[in-house]
């Protein structure tokens, strides 16, 4: 029996983390030998919301920069991954077997919450690279059942990585160098708990339950890629803290690992 591909939550913060790897950047290189053999990779980004579940099924996605007002190096990088339709066939099939619709996009292209990622993680490009879009009407605890319809993906070797922010709240952006605001940590450790106690409940219900939930996320869809990935997750697979810098103030850059144990 093939090992099951691995899931990931990474926090990519703003676009300048393509530029600025800092400590989870490194950390993310690192992991890059953990991809090799997996049969693709899909992403579960907040910049792509739909009315209904889609997900790419271009055979080159381009680059897309989904930012304004950052450094003009940003807007040339590339990160020419090659799409994958026969998987996005897949897909749409698996989620058909859960009763859940799912459109084919043959014109999407990767936006900076999937390519900034994996700029680090697989600097190479090598790997066919998906997007599923985050439905508007999704919450926290149709997120997890989402990644539990995702889990048999897995067992095909497609790598799942839920990207987000573990925290984020622009308002507060305090730029390089700013102080960093005293609910982060707290938000952070309550989630970190959680996910390491595999509290589904708590997860789903994290808006009323997990302290300065609102301050942290004014909205659900920076967050809802960690209770996607979560859900694509086992009970018994072992799990592991990435990295847990602040930047800017207010952007954890918390990340989390599942199954990497089968791939060392």
């Amino acid at each position: 029996m093939n090992p099951l591909a691995p899931v990931l939550f990474i926090s990519h913060g703003a676009p300048t983390f393509a530029l600025e790897p800092g400590l989870l950047g490194a950390r993310l290189r690192a992991l890059d030998p953990m991809l090799d053999g997996v049969r693709a990779v899909l992403v579960v980004s907040p910049h792509w919301q739909t009315h209904g579940l889609a997900v790419t099924a271009a055979a080159r996605p381009e680059t897309i920069h989904d930012f304004g007002g950052f450094p003009e190096p940003l807007y040339s990088l590339q990160y020419p991954a090659p799409g994958a339709p026969p998987v996005a066939h897949d897909i749409a099939a698996l989620m058909g077997r859960s009763g859940l619709s799912v459109a084919l996009d043959p014109q999407r292209g990767l936006d900076h919450g999937a390519w900034v990622p994996m700029m680090h993680l697989r600097p190479q490009a090598d790997l066919p690279v998906l997007q599923l879009a985050l439905p508007f009407s999704l919450d926290a605890a149709a997120a997890i059942a989402l990644g539990r319809a995702l889990a048999p993906l897995r067992e095909a070797g497609v790598a799942l990585i839920g990207s987000g922010s573990l925290t984020h709240n622009l308002r507060e952006f305090r730029g390089p160098g700013g102080p960093d605001q005293p609910y982060v940590p707290v938000f952070a450790q309550w989630m970190r708990e959680r996910v390491t106690a595999r509290d589904a409940q708590a997860l789903a219900d994290y808006r009323a339950q997990a302290p300065w939930a609102e301050r942290a996320h004014p909205t659900d869809e920076h967050l809802l890629p960690l209770q996607v990935a979560f859900g694509a997750t086992t009970q018994a697979e072992p799990f592991e803290v990435l990295e847990t810098e602040v930047r800017f103030g207010m952007l954890s850059m918390e990340s989390y690992a599942w199954g990497l144990d089968r791939h060392a």
